[in-house]
């Protein structure tokens, strides 16, 4: 069975324009065309509503930094040629076009350890080695030193890459990619107890 983009949303509990982020990032696999419409199957949506939460309990810390980020999109520019998220990019793209330049707390994120990216809600990557930063002349921050731990390239399954061999990356890598992880903020970036009690 077939779903067009606005039932699988409606199944979802999402707007059709956040679910179609999902596409537009190559992460749902089995599309196909019924004239101008995308068609998504039934079992494709059914598992993305079974994505468990991410189990940030699990992580050594109290709070945590979330970069929300939108579909990978062309930049002119020295530093990276994409900003945000497609799952066809190549490792070393997706890291330039996800360590900065965000406004930010840098040391909040930096705090935090490990940094998910989500799109549509869903953890799509995972950043780590975020002890140092830049700013730039409009207040953004990056992160030279920032690791890919890993990143999803298909959300149903959902199949992951993991590009880090450091353990304590794959580790992280492994609980938070492909899962569920909802966070409210008005920019870039936002914060999420992760109800942790550290010693």
């Amino acid at each position: 069975m077939l779903l067009t983009t606005g039932q699988a949303a409606e199944e979802l509990g999402c707007a059709i324009t956040t679910f179609r982020r999902l596409i537009a990032a190559g992460l749902l696999p089995g599309l196909s065309r019924r004239g101008v419409r995308v068609m998504i199957p039934l079992e494709v949506v059914q598992a993305l509503q079974t994505r468990r939460q991410a189990p940030l309990d699990r992580l050594p810390v109290e709070e945590i930094a979330v970069l929300r980020v939108d579909v990978a999109r062309r930049m002119e520019g020295p530093e990276r040629s994409w900003l945000g998220f497609a799952a066809a990019l190549p490792p070393e793209d997706l890291l330039k076009a996800l360590r900065g330049w965000w406004r930010c707390d840098p040391a909040s994120v930096a705090a935090g350890v490990v940094l998910p990216v989500t799109l549509a809600g869903y953890v799509v990557a995972v950043l780590t080695g975020l002890q140092r930063w830049e700013k730039n002349s409009e207040g953004g921050h990056a992160f030279p030193d920032a690791r890919l731990a890993g990143y999803v390239t298909d959300l149903a399954a959902p199949h992951t890459c993991v590009t880090s061999q450091i353990g304590g990356d794959r580790q992280f890598a492994e609980q938070l990619l492909g899962s569920r992880l909802v966070s409210h903020s008005g920019g870039t970036l936002a914060y999420v107890s992760t109800h942790a009690t550290v010693d």
